[in-house]
């Protein structure tokens, strides 16, 4: 009788968890809330530390040829089962005058390329020549991605001295700051000349979306750590080298402006790829019937975390501080409720916890309840990731009637018909492709020049006008005939058939609104990648940080290489 009457429990449960809807597009793929993103089980350097750590990955140091100012070339190693890849670093003398986070910078602190392989001398004299230049360099398919930084000035300086005198750095400062370096762009996939994804995106170890980009990354950060401790030295010989609690507290800085922002809206599959997986990820945790004790505990130590990771996140943007102030008591709200002793009782806990969060939280709240949703189940969330890259290969149906493609506009563009553009304010802005230095800006309409020459980033406008122009034409007519007489409306025609197949594949938002902020898209690619800290400089640019509280590339072989998020001082 007792046998029968779980049984029959199991399969009440079981019905429950069906009915657990997962987050529709429409909520989850707006610019709120894509500004209220946080790193997850399946952000891309969290997976890139897994892969090492179990395939066993071996990273050194090769070779250091610096000068007593610190300037020259450091070399790292990175031994896969398959192959090897040589981070290749230079660092240079930088004016205090030419120091600057904008992409228009034509010189850094320290510049790096990524090399497929052991480059030979000829190799490196070609780098040196060019790899300082990034942009105007010139490139060969054994260059899988180049990179610059500059230095976090008052902090480097402050690690340095104290270092020489034998100390370790005051770890309040080290907290504020979160970096030595910052990387001010990451390039890669084709781009200059450099190899193109293509050529290496078989490889076991470098499949996962930006992997490649992580790695160097990940191993810039190396970099940081090895020239401290080297101008230490040579301030003095009895200087010490930083403590290992604090280098994995020390990640590695990025600014971020526009130049990222339209990527969200160029690759419509692997957007929806990604979002769409996250959205899984949280439909099987809220599906669960019943928490262990050992699950449960696991949640209350990382929420714990998380609120002092919270506390200890300062920025100087008056939005985003009171955004923290109250993510902090959202936090607090969710210690309270998991400890209430009922808890566990609950019919699907943890979908009870996340209701109570789309009730009572901010956006950000909630946010950051997904991530920690994911954190006590390695084994349901892990191996979603497997599924974030596109390998998709979409084309046009020519076949396609009019009176069908009119329907999914209907169905899945809803929102966008429903912008009013007549209204200046919701098409105040254009984004444009800078001639300069090759990478997006954005301009108001009727004030700067170059409107003629958008980019196609509005597609909520752009899908408007196909709509009224079908109406123009018979609903049984082809889309193939309709293209052949209006070849402009190819780009929105595919983007439409992609939209119907991919949900999750827009940001259901106005992109050239007087109220877009661009910041918001930055984050919500930013998270994905595994970044924290977000510390906006305004509604264009951000700086974030990366790898804070990673385990370092001699420690990939611990027990714990998986639980270094929201990390804490």
């Amino acid at each position: 009788m007792k046998n029968l009457f779980h049984q029959q429990f199991k399969v009440m449960n079981k019905k429950s968890a069906s009915k657990i809807q997962i987050r529709p597009p429409s909520k989850v793929m707006k610019l709120d809330r894509l500004g209220a993103a946080f790193p997850t089980r399946l952000s891309f350097t969290r997976r890139l530390i897994r892969l090492m750590s179990k395939n066993n990955w071996q990273i050194s140091r090769k070779k250091v040829d610096l000068d007593g100012n610190g300037f020259g070339k450091v070399f790292y190693e990175v031994l896969t089962s398959e192959n090897i890849y040589t981070l290749v670093c230079f660092s240079h003398y930088l004016s205090p005058e030419a120091r600057t986070d904008r992409v228009i910078a034509n010189e850094w602190d320290s510049t790096f390329v990524l090399f497929d392989g052991t480059p030979n001398d000829n190799d490196i004299k070609r780098l040196s020549e060019n790899v300082p230049k990034q942009e105007a360099g010139r490139y060969q398919k054994t260059e899988l991605v180049i990179s610059r930084a500059n230095k976090s000035v008052r902090l480097f300086k402050d690690v340095v001295n104290s270092l020489s005198k034998g100390l370790q750095p005051n770890i309040d400062l080290v907290n504020s700051v979160g970096y030595l370096m910052r990387t001010t762009a990451v390039y890669a996939n084709g781009k200059f000349g450099l190899c193109d994804r293509s050529n290496y995106k078989d490889r076991k170890e470098l499949s996962d979306p930006f992997q490649v980009e992580m790695l160097t990354v990940y191993l810039i950060r190396m970099f940081t750590f090895d020239l401290v401790e080297h101008l230490a030295h040579c301030k003095n010989n009895n200087s010490v080298i930083l403590d290992r609690s604090i280098k994995r507290h020390l990640g590695i800085g990025n600014a971020t402006g526009l130049g990222m922002a339209p990527f969200l809206v160029s690759h419509p599959v692997l957007i929806h790829n990604w979002f769409f997986t996250k959205e899984k990820a949280l439909k099987k945790i809220r599906s669960i019937t019943e928490v262990s004790h050992e699950e449960l505990k696991y949640f209350k130590k990382m929420t714990e975390k998380a609120v002092q990771h919270v506390n200890e996140w300062k920025v100087d943007d008056e939005v985003q501080g009171k955004k923290i102030t109250l993510l902090s008591s959202d936090l607090m709200n969710v210690l309270k409720w998991v400890n209430d002793k009922n808890f566990p009782d609950r019919k699907m806990p943890w979908n009870y916890l996340f209701k109570k969060a789309e009730s009572y939280l901010s956006i950000e709240g909630q946010e950051f309840l997904v991530s920690l949703l994911m954190e006590p189940y390695p084994k349901i969330i892990n191996y979603l990731g497997d599924s974030l890259d596109d390998r998709s290969n979409e084309f046009i149906d020519p076949n396609m009637k009019i009176s069908e493609i009119k329907t999914i506009i209907d169905n899945q563009y809803k929102w966008a018909i429903e912008i009013d553009f007549e209204n200046p304010n919701e098409n105040y802005h254009f984004w444009y492709y800078s001639k300069e230095k090759l990478e997006p800006r954005r301009g108001e309409r009727n004030i700067d020049f170059g409107s003629e020459k958008e980019m196609n980033i509005a597609i909520a406008k752009e899908v408007q006008i196909f709509r009224k122009k079908l109406d123009e034409v018979n609903e049984s007519e082809t889309l193939l005939s309709f293209l052949i007489n209006n070849h402009k409306f190819r780009h929105i025609a595919l983007r439409v058939q992609v939209g119907e197949k991919y949900h999750y594949a827009e940001i259901q938002d106005n992109m050239i609104g007087k109220k877009c902020r661009p910041i918001n898209i930055l984050r919500g690619k930013l998270a994905y990648f595994g970044a924290s800290k977000f510390d906006p400089k305004s509604d264009l640019w951000t700086r974030i940080t990366m790898y804070q509280g990673a385990p370092l590339f001699d420690e990939l072989n611990s027990n714990e290489i998986d639980n270094w998020c929201f990390p804490v001082k």
